[in-house]
Parts: C-alpha cells; sequence; structure tokens
C-alpha cells in the first residue's frame, strides 16, 4: 500500500515536499488584509499589478536551484500548477481585482500526520489559490488510501472581518510594537482565519502566532478540530508585522529551537475562550506511526 503523507514535525528526515512556483506572480491590490502587511519602506508600498519578469525569473531561478538541491538528495519534489493570477475574483460578499501566485505553499497547506488542511486564509487575493495544488492532492487522494484532504471552513472576508481605518501611514514603530505587545491586530474575531504558516508542527503539540495573518477564532476552532493534540498561542512582542512563525522561530530538533536574534522571544498568550494555551519543559511528545513515516510538507520561501 502507497504511503504517501505522514508528516508530525518539522526536522524529521524529509522524503516527499511541495516546492512552489513564481509564474504569474502578482503583487495584489490593496485590501483591508494587505496594507498593515506591507512594511512602510517596501517598494511594493502603493503599487499592484503583475511582478516585474526579471523578479519573476529571479524566483523561479532560486526555486529550481531548490529542487535540484532536493532531488539530488534523493527527495521526491512535486509543483503546483500556476493560474492566470491576474483574473478579477469575486464572491457574493466580495471582489478583488487580482489575485497573488503560489510561490509559497507553506502558506496555504498544513499537514498534520496523514492530512493536508487548505488554510482559511485572510487575504482576499489569495481566497483560491488552493486550486494550484488541488491537482496534487488529487493524486495523493488517489494513490494514498489513507490521505486525508480536507479544507478548513472558508471564511466570507465581509467587511466584519477587518478593523476598518487599522492602519494608518504615520503610525510609529513604537506604536506597531505597542499593537503586536496588546494583541491588537487587523483581523477582527468574527469568523476563523489563518495561514498555515502561522502554525508550527512539534508532534501532539503546535504552536500558533498570533498576529496579522491567524486570529484567535482559529486556534479555538483548530483546538475542536483536533481534541488529542495540544495548541499553544505565542506572542512576537518585538516584531511591528507579526506573521508566519517559521520566520521567528524553528524547532531543529527536540530540545533544540533557532530564534531571530531580532526579536524578543515569544511568550505564551493568556487564555481566553478564544485560544487554549499551555507550556511544558519536555520535548514535545509525538504520534507513533504505524509504519515508517514518509514526510510531505509544504515547502516554500519567506
Amino acid at each position: 500500500m502507497t504511503k504517501i503523507v505522514n508528516s508530525w514535525n518539522d526536522w524529521d528526515p524529509l522524503k516527499h515536499v511541495i516546492v512552489g512556483r513564481c509564474d504569474n506572480g502578482m503583487i495584489p491590490p490593496e485590501e483591508p488584509a494587505t496594507s498593515e502587511k506591507v512594511p512602510v519602506d517596501s517598494d511594493m508600498r502603493g503599487m499592484w499589478g503583475l511582478r516585474p519578469l526579471r523578479t519573476v525569473e529571479k524566483g523561479n531561478e532560486a526555486l529550481d536551484r531548490l529542487v535540484k538541491i532536493l532531488e539530488d538528495r534523493g527527495i521526491k519534489v512535486d509543483r503546483p500548477t500556476p493560474l492566470q493570477w491576474n483574473q478579477k475574483i469575486g464572491t457574493p460578499d466580495f471582489t478583488n481585482d487580482s489575485m497573488m501566485g503560489c510561490m509559497p505553499p507553506r502558506d496555504v497547506l498544513l499537514t498534520v500526520g496523514n492530512e493536508i488542511m487548505a488554510a482559511a486564509q485572510s487575504f482576499r487575493c489569495r481566497y483560491f489559490e488552493y486550486l494550484a495544488y488541488w491537482p496534487l492532492m488529487e493524486k495523493y487522494f488517489e494513490e494514498d488510501p489513507e490521505f486525508k484532504w480536507t479544507q478548513a471552513p472558508r471564511p466570507r472576508l465581509t467587511d466584519k472581518s477587518y478593523k476598518h481605518n487599522y492602519y494608518d501611514e504615520s503610525i510609529s514603530l513604537e506604536e506597531r510594537l505597542v499593537r503586536t505587545a496588546n494583541k491588537d491586530f487587523v483581523t477582527t474575531e468574527v469568523e476563523p482565519m489563518w495561514d498555515a504558516a502561522d502554525w508550527m508542527r512539534m508532534g501532539k503539540d503546535i504552536f500558533v502566532q498570533h498576529g496579522l495573518t491567524t486570529n484567535r477564532a482559529a486556534m479555538d476552532w483548530m483546538q475542536r478540530y483536533y481534541p488529542d493534540l495540544r495548541i499553544h498561542a505565542v506572542n512576537f512582542p518585538g516584531d511591528p508585522y507579526p506573521i508566519h512563525i517559521d520566520a521567528t522561530f524553528v524547532p531543529l530538533r527536540p530540545g533544540l529551537i533557532i530564534n531571530n536574534p531580532v526579536l524578543r522571544s515569544p511568550r505564551s498568550s493568556a487564555p481566553s475562550s478564544r485560544q487554549t494555551t499551555g507550556r511544558s519543559s519536555r520535548p514535545p511528545s509525538r504520534p507513533t506511526p504505524s509504519r515508517p513515516s514518509c514526510a510531505t510538507a509544504p515547502f516554500g520561501c519567506p
């Protein structure tokens, strides 16, 4: 019986991985969730449209080199199928002038054991990004009888999902840091919203960054969905743009974590009705697979 998907952490020997593509990549138009994410000194501020061809080509060259490095080590690599990301999209609740791209699979797909779940992202421009990975999910589903293919509840992303006038060009860095420390972010709690890159898997323990791309409702939903796992909310008070935990806090093996030296170490958020938190002085436990592990996990560039 073919075993394709089985991964509980980010440090076991890698056997199978998804690496993204930069093809047709877009700088998305401004929307409620994106303004706060883009630093004020970024060249992307105030721009939208097709990414310059030279940056797309450089990005693809880097990803292709990564693929060769992985394949030279005997690791199987799959790639997504890019869409025409410049298409206008819409739902009954919103319209957007374009999508974004499929360079970072780890933003969209979360692997827990033999399950790959598509995230409930807060960016309207990323609402249909999961479609780039559906051919791969269909293939895994056909070939691996134990593979679970799931989609988290899709958020509606109405205006109620965001704090209006949250972003202000005149806000100082110090004010941003105060907001981060106070866990005051652009998303509201009316529905679960999350990026897969905010979730750090350590066996039965999952550490989740509460920030600009993941809210507390998402942690609440995930704890109910995985009652046998422990969900820990963490906050990085030294990060003025808190998104994606793997750019800040990465486990290298049980008992060893590397932390971004520019940012202060994380601290657990206070418990609330919207989250489950906890700490442990011991290395997290890990479920024992019923057969040898064949790790499949999304991979992309930060």
